[in-house]
């Protein structure tokens, strides 16, 4: 069977560090499809870009002519669809390129996977009867939680944000071509993740630095806003086992199991620079905290069960071993 994939968003944080480990596999040829916004650097996939099994092209998810004719020059198996906007605070002061993005993108991906692997609903073409589609999504569709309590995947959506509203319309998108048109397709939530060829906007990149260029590092609120951390390889992971072996219509939540509020972390941080940069003052003095933002969730945490028991997937990192892999990663990338 063929086993080319269309990977769109492929040069953002998470598929950028996708791409290389499924690479590794040697099982798949993979065409990254990424518009390169401010989010997306090809820099990220320097270590691949020459690899036999990868091919890059730049484009747009919201394109259909463009996405029509790679369908039928790769005639893929399958499509992992990372492409998003994604950042909170952008989608607070521009919400319309999140609304095309986020969903317009996803129903063009939908409605161009169905025209080429199927004859009619819940009837697919001969051969492609195992093509899929795998959608990542995030815990922010389920809204904000209390001091107890864990998302399932049967959590009600009560997205609060314009990025998370998107996004949650966009799984009822994924959701809808299985129920309707019996689509093969796989949804995955993940909790925050972290790690390597994040953007340089994200908190832990943010921490780290301007730690390292001695400027204040800015907390929301209190700092007591809670996230479950996800190591980005740990993610990347359970998206290939969820791929590979998940259960068509089947939504898997994948979490770190690892709650810290943002003044934790940003302390964690300070203390391990203390130790790798010695200054003559601690980081941690560079810690203010600023105004909240807007619709600021307070507590996010997700419950791996599913796909723990399901698939066998566990997070091999803890949080205080996944930072220092990160921190050592960035302080090397700032230097060079």
């Amino acid at each position: 069977m063929n086993r080319t994939v269309l990977i769109t968003g492929g040069a953002g944080f998470i598929g950028s560090n996708f791409i290389p480990y499924l690479l590794d596999t040697n099982d798949y040829s993979i065409v990254n499809l990424d518009k390169l916004t401010y989010a997306g650097k090809l820099s990220n996939l320097k270590t691949v870009e020459h690899h036999p099994n990868y091919t890059f092209v730049k484009g747009d998810v919201c394109d259909k002519t463009l996405l029509i004719t790679l369908f039928e020059k790769y005639n893929f198996s399958g499509v992992i669809h990372f492409a998003a906007e994604s950042h909170v605070d952008n989608s607070i002061q521009h919400p319309d390129a999140f609304i095309q993005t986020n969903i317009i993108g996803t129903f063009n991906l939908l409605e161009i996977a169905k025209r080429y692997w199927m004859d009619e609903p819940f009837k697919y073409k001969k051969g492609k009867e195992n093509c899929k589609f795998h959608h990542i999504s995030t815990d922010e569709v389920y809204g904000s939680l209390g001091e107890e309590g864990m998302f399932l995947e049967t959590t009600p959506y009560a997205p609060n944000s314009p990025y998370s509203a998107s996004k949650a319309s966009s799984d009822f998108l994924v959701r809808s071509y299985f129920h309707t048109y019996g689509l093969n397709v796989l949804t995955t939530n993940c909790s925050n993740n972290y790690g390597p060829k994040q953007h340089n906007e994200k908190l832990i990149p943010t921490i780290i630095r301007r730690a390292l260029n001695n400027a204040p590092i800015p907390i929301y609120g209190d700092g007591k806003h809670i996230r479950d951390w996800l190591y980005v390889l740990d993610h990347c992971k359970g998206i290939r086992l969820v791929y590979e072996n998940g259960n068509y219509g089947e939504t898997y939540n994948i979490g770190g199991r690892n709650e810290k509020d943002n003044i934790y972390i940003a302390t964690l941080i300070c203390e391990i620079l203390d130790k790798l940069r010695p200054t003559d003052k601690s980081y941690k003095d560079l810690i203010s905290f600023v105004k909240d933002r807007p619709g600021h969730d307070f507590r996010y945490a997700i419950d791996a069960s599913k796909i723990e028991n399901e698939l066998g997937w566990k997070a091999d990192e803890t949080f205080e071993s996944g930072i220092l892999k990160t921190i050592t990663w960035y302080i090397k990338t700032y230097k060079d």
